[in-house]
């Protein structure tokens, strides 16, 4: 499970949530209110802009487009966007408003009271402008679209058509967390992700059951016209209604909750990463669910990273993530800690990498003679970018989530990564590998990372390739059949 090549355009309502803490010790002579002796204060990035922070948690990249004003709240919410390296140049500064913030005063663990300043005037027509020169300009760079609505303002009507005809014109998936009743708003977004309130609302009747869920989300699919719904549903899971398909209802684990601020900013960051990574809806679903549950049970709004994300769904249904969500493609820091594990072991790691678009029996024979030369054997697969780079757009045919899948599946292989780069020189520089194999259509000084393994005392192969097999045979085959 690997996020890192993977950026999302977040649009929505961006805000500066504060929390200053205190002591309180008396009561105001002035009037029955405590009065808050502060000692501590903390600043982070609330709105749409928490959803970036938990894109960033979980390895991914992100670029934030919603409206500030000309402030010293405005200062701080772009101090925290580039120490957090969130891409925030398409960030619209308005003169017609603040910048939305929400202190939060507490004492002893617990929130005295909550001031939020804003202004809930119409956008104005400078300011729809703005919004869509930002979107034109960003979303060519992106892989998905979040549009993250709090009902403050940016989620205008023609913000909202105007990004949906970009997301057409990209081929791009629009994940919206809604705040309108009215799904029309977001009219052919591949995903909605209302909460049990927001759906209920929406549907004007009460969500009691199953039958009560599919049926509200059903409604909400033909409003939105889109390719799915997903009502979250606190501590009794999700429930996806995609269309064509029946509807998919999953628990969530039995935990203790500490805090659900945010829950559903990490819902949709992760359900909106893992489908652009190439998972399915209902496996993006599963991912969503575990990092929920983590961020549930953490105080304050908290985001999780890829490590707890896999914890919690080993915890959940350890033999649902090993059939359907296991990690057939690890992080190259997942991958690292195993090797450490192995060299322990005093095994010997071997690697070998490629683009395996379509698995042949040339590609066995590889795998086969490379396995022979150690204990346990490394697969680094060229990313779909990559491979589109080196062969052209007409590639991958299989993108990197499918054949990662394959590969992880051949009994010779017992670990998979990617690259993005043209080569694999990064990983072997990392992984330091006993055995570096490659085919010997090959010279020993052409190999990428030699000097690495060597180096290290280990050794390059050049393997036999067996005749008469290659993808580009295969593609043009099937072609011309």
């Amino acid at each position: 499970m690997d996020f890192s090549k993977v950026t999302i355009l977040c649009i929505g309502d961006v805000m500066l949530d504060r929390f200053i803490y205190g002591n309180v010790q008396r009561i105001s002579p002035e009037a029955p209110v405590p009065v808050l002796q502060l000692n501590d204060k903390k600043e982070m990035l609330g709105g749409a802009g928490n959803v970036t922070n938990n894109i960033l948690s979980l390895g991914g990249k992100a670029i934030l487009i919603g409206l500030i004003g000309q402030d010293e709240y405005a200062e701080n919410i772009k101090n925290l966007t580039q120490t957090q390296n969130i891409t925030d140049h398409y960030l619209v500064k308005s003169q017609y408003r603040p910048t939305i913030c929400k202190s939060r005063f507490i004492a002893a663990n617990q929130q005295v009271i909550r001031a939020d300043e804003e202004s809930l005037i119409p956008l104005h027509h400078d300011e729809v402008s703005q919004l869509l020169q930002s979107i034109d300009q960003a979303v060519s760079k992106v892989d998905a679209i979040i549009i993250s609505d709090y009902g403050k303002g940016v989620c205008h009507p023609i913000v909202m058509k105007h990004t949906m005809q970009q997301a057409k014109q990209h081929n791009l998936p629009v994940f919206v967390d809604p705040k309108s009743s009215d799904f029309s708003l977001y009219q052919y977004a591949t995903c909605v992700t209302p909460n049990i309130k927001e759906a209920s609302t929406a549907v004007q009747y009460p969500l009691n059951n199953d039958q009560d869920f599919e049926q509200a989300g059903k409604t909400l699919l033909q409003a939105t016209q889109g390719q799915a719904v997903l009502i979250t549903r606190s501590e009794k899971g999700m429930t996806l209604i995609e269309r064509g398909k029946p509807a998919a209802t999953i628990p969530s684990r039995a935990r203790e909750v500490f805090d659900v601020s945010g829950a559903g900013d990490t819902v949709i960051a992760t359900l909106t990463l893992a489908y652009a990574a190439g998972y399915d809806l209902t496996e993006a679903m599963h991912i969503a669910n575990a990092a929920a549950g983590v961020v549930v049970a953490k105080a304050g709004t908290s985001t999780t990273t890829i490590a707890e994300v896999i914890n919690e769904l080993k915890a959940q249904d350890p033999r649902s993530f090993s059939e359907t969500i296991s990690p057939s493609l690890l992080h190259p820091d997942q991958l690292l800690e195993q090797v450490k594990s192995w060299k322990k072991q005093n095994l010997v790691v071997g690697f070998t990498n490629g683009c395996f678009d379509i698995i042949h029996p040339g590609h066995i024979a590889l795998l086969k003679k490379a396995r022979a030369q150690c204990d346990r054997l490394i697969v680094a697969l060229n990313t779909d970018r990559s491979i589109k780079a080196l062969k052209g757009d007409q590639r991958p045919i299989n993108n990197l989530i499918s054949r990662s899948q394959v590969m992880a599946a051949i009994r010779y292989v017992d670990a998979v990564v990617a690259f993005d780069e043209d080569t694999p020189f990064n990983l072997i520089h990392l992984f330091k590998p006993d055995i570096l194999v490659k085919g010997a259509d090959y010279h020993n000084k052409e190999v990428v990372g030699r000097d690495i393994v060597e180096q290290n005392g280990g050794k390059v192969i050049l393997a036999e390739l067996q005749e008469g097999f290659s993808t580009t045979n295969i593609i043009d085959k099937i072609a011309n059949s």
